[in-house]
């Protein structure tokens, strides 16, 4: 199978991709969460003409002129209606929020006014209707005010608490499994003996799941032994993942035994191998129902991956429509040398020009073992296949890292 460029295969990476089913979340835990249905209002919102101001509820032809003397006979605040009429010449206490009592149209705010025990002397004309939010002037029961599809924000949630849902119908969370394998592979914090190195790989990708909200089963360190690492794709599938990520382990060489443990299960594999640098060696398929990404053992190589693949595979199943990433347009900050027939992605940094531009400086090392640059970077600078030499202030494109 030969290389494949990045698009196609993002393509079928999401080709079948579907958001995943419906839950209902409660409000606490519904941010971020995708609408799987129409949300419509379960009240109307005032649910009765209700003062916006502190000050007396009136008629609004008992106070067209000033100066206007009132009787007081009641009082109104929020979720203590007053139960008599409001009559001719006759006035109500009113507080924001309060029910306008009945017989009043208009509300004279405290400032405008007088009072002297049960008499209250307003001294600026108010117009009818001033002071007042009419019943159902933000919406109506039934009214659709949130759409399927929709990803929810923190106003949203405010929105659908008013509209009485104390729960959402939203696509359920993708389950993600990430699997390191390795004989070389010890934990932090772990003195690594001659020939092992620190596992890195899995926390940057458990972390990128869970800030697009998925739920992560750290299956941890397959060694380099077939029945172990056939052991642990099994337990990502018990475990319900909807995506296994393994780390490592996915070229040809005799201890990478990814591929040949996932073909034993009944891999259906869509590609290996991308004109991309760094993430050469990466794979896609389906096992089953779960999705399966077989990311390189390379910590940059296998971030990248995960940046460029892992996280639109799982916008996609949360139901999301900003599915890819957004590049923006930069400057760049220093010379290029022309490119092979795969697609770079440049660890660069990003500074502002003396003209406001975007300058996009590609760090001086870009080897795919090196995470200090990575963690440094503040985008993917893309150089498509066989591009030019470029030099410092020409166009690039460029995609953000981080949040």
């Amino acid at each position: 199978m030969g290389l494949m460029q990045v698009v196609e295969a993002l393509a079928l990476v999401l080709r079948d991709a579907s958001p995943l089913g419906a839950e209902a979340a409660a409000l606490a835990q519904a941010h971020g969460r995708v609408l799987a249905d129409d949300l419509a209002a379960l009240r109307t919102q005032p649910p009765a003409d209700v003062s916006a101001m502190d000050g007396y509820a009136v008629r609004a032809e008992d106070v067209a002129q000033a100066p206007a003397t009132l009787k007081l006979i009641g009082e109104v605040a929020a979720g203590r209606p007053f139960a008599g009429t409001v009559g001719g010449g006759q006035a109500a206490r009113i507080f924001t929020g309060g029910v306008m009592p009945r017989g009043t149209d208009t509300v004279v705010i405290q400032e405008h006014t007088t009072r002297a025990g049960d008499t209250v002397v307003v001294g600026k004309p108010t117009g009818r209707g001033r002071n007042v939010r009419p019943q159902g002037l933000d919406f109506a029961a039934g009214a659709v005010l949130l759409r399927r599809g929709h990803r929810l924000s923190d106003r949203d949630l405010a929105l659908a608490a008013a509209m009485n849902h104390p729960a959402v119908p939203v696509h359920r969370r993708p389950k993600v499994a990430v699997l390191a394998t390795g004989d070389e592979l010890v934990m932090p914090g772990i003195t690594p003996a001659a020939g092992e190195i620190v596992y890195s790989n899995g926390f940057a990708t458990i972390a990128l799941a869970s800030r697009e909200g998925c739920e992560t089963i750290d299956l941890g360190i397959a060694p380099d032994r077939l029945p172990e690492t056939i052991s642990a794709i099994r337990r990502a599938s018990a475990s319900g993942a909807d995506i296994l990520v393994t780390s490592g382990g996915a070229s040809v060489g005799d201890y990478d035994l990814v591929q040949q443990a996932l073909a034993g299960e009944g891999l259906a594999l869509s590609f290996w191998k991308i004109a991309m640098r760094p993430g050469r060696p990466m794979l896609h398929g389906r096992l089953g129902a779960m999705h399966v990404l077989g990311l390189p053992g390379n910590p940059v190589s296998s971030y990248v991956c995960a940046f460029l693949f892992l996280v639109p595979l799982i916008r996609r199943l949360m139901g999301r429509t900003d599915i890819e990433r957004s590049s923006e347009a930069a400057v760049l900050g220093g010379d290029l040398p022309e490119n092979d027939e795969r697609a770079d992605y440049l660890r660069a940094t990003l500074t502002t020009g003396p003209d406001g531009s975007l300058l996009a400086t590609a760090l001086p090392v870009q080897d795919s073992s090196m995470l200090a640059p990575l963690a440094a970077a503040d985008c993917l600078l893309i150089r498509e296949p066989h591009a030019p030499a470029a030099a410092a202030g020409s166009a690039c494109t460029i995609l953000r890292l981080g949040h």
